[in-house]
């Protein structure tokens, strides 16, 4: 495995909530905090969902990664804001499929970068970079030696860009995706989700909860006809199109309407960079 900009001692904060450690304990992970534990727990009374929502989530990654390196030919995947190691990992899945199939981390939670240095330390087609997703020009330069960016690459923003608030500037998610396209080479996709709720009661208390427990480490819960424009650079995959996660190419039929999720849901899908821009 190879490295970010420069090795450094990964200081971990227990005292605030970390999204990525709430995240592991909704998948039944044990790398979390009882302060990430009694925020997942108001979490769940706003949004009691949550926990199967991050299940759907993490069966939509697998099933993504798996459908672009079986079907697309895909050998090459930046995945923005990976999270702590767990089952079926990106680098997991696509391997699996291509032997020496190339997967980029990028990351800057302490917790996630102290345990992929040994999660994933023997694996020479595997990269961990140090860096916020928002700084796409050191991400670029980081990955020139170990990525080939002539060839066509899988750019993955799986359930990260609600923890991005909006801005004026590049660091916006729109802003963030735009730039990311137009540094993607021909034949490439990027697969794009996030939280998303109708109930405005939902949106906010959710939003509020995670940005007081994580410090404002935070971005918004959405609707989705406002992800729908980060897809206006990109050409969408159809079928299945935009969609709650759970439909897009199901392994075994998804929930009839009456036993679907109600309060939130995942909220995304996959598009293809223009040629032309």
């Amino acid at each position: 495995m190879t490295y970010g900009e420069k090795p450094q001692t990964h200081v971990i904060d227990s005292s605030h909530a970390s999204a990525a450690r709430m995240y592991d304990w909704l998948l039944g992970g044990t790398q979390n905090y009882e302060v990430d534990r009694t925020a997942c727990a108001k979490l769940l009374e706003i949004a009691p969902s949550t926990q199967q929502l991050a299940r759907n989530n993490r069966d939509f990654l697998r099933r993504v990664v798996r459908f672009l390196a079986e079907e697309k030919g895909i050998t090459q995947f930046l995945d923005h804001g990976s999270g702590l190691p767990t089952q079926d990992n990106v680098h997991e899945v696509a391997q699996r499929i291509h032997r020496d199939a190339k997967v980029v981390y990028v990351d800057n939670d302490p917790m996630v970068l102290a345990h992929a240095e040994t999660y994933l330390d023997d694996n020479e087609h595997t990269m961990v970079i140090d860096l916020d997703m928002r700084r796409t020009k050191a991400i670029r330069a980081a990955t020139s030696d170990f990525l080939d960016w002539t060839k066509p690459i899988a750019a993955l923003f799986v359930s990260v860009l609600h923890c991005i608030p909006d801005t004026e500037d590049e660091s916006d998610p729109a802003a963030l995706i735009r730039a990311v396209s137009d540094q993607l080479p021909h034949g490439s996709y990027m697969v794009i989700c996030q939280l998303v709720s109708h109930d405005e009661t939902v949106r906010d208390g959710v939003t509020r909860l995670m940005r007081n427990a994580t410090e404002d480490r935070w971005g918004r819960v959405r609707e989705p006809d406002e992800v729908r424009r980060y897809f206006d650079t990109l050409d969408i995959l159809e079928p299945p199109g935009l969609v709650d996660v759970i439909d897009w190419y199901p392994d075994s039929p998804p929930p009839p309407k009456e036993m679907r999720l109600t309060d939130w849901i995942e909220w995304g899908g996959v598009g293809r960079v223009r040629t032309t821009r």
